[in-house]
């Protein structure tokens, strides 16, 4: 089964301003190839989305939110989304893409101790 892809705009808004951030801090080659890469994986959903494993953010929305990793090491980000059934064609919505170190989207920041 093929799967259509549709990228929200937070999401398009979190891949530009990565590229960006990578296009000062390393070269705008390597961002661009990066880039590019990304596309690429996340247009590797298309088919078998489901090989991806449910996102740590799962246990917090009611839909069924799942990751897959792109990069290495230090640069490894996390292309969340769902998969939305449709009659005749279903979606891969992609929701965020974020670096692996950030927060758990939906966790509650941990307060400081009071002592």
């Amino acid at each position: 089964m093929k799967y259509r892809i549709e990228i929200s705009s937070a999401a398009e808004a979190e891949a530009d301003s990565l590229f960006l951030h990578l296009s000062q801090i390393t070269s705008p080659i390597k961002a661009t190839q990066w880039y590019a890469g990304l596309l690429q994986a996340i247009e590797s959903l298309t088919s078998m989305p489901k090989r991806c494993p449910l996102a740590r953010e799962n246990q917090y929305f009611s839909q069924e939110i799942r990751q897959l990793l792109y990069g290495r090491g230090r640069n490894l980000y996390r292309i969340l989304f769902t998969i939305l059934d449709g009659q005749d064609i279903s979606t891969i919505r992609i929701l965020h893409i974020r670096h692996a170190s950030q927060r758990t989207i939906g966790e509650e920041p941990e307060e400081p101790d009071a002592n």
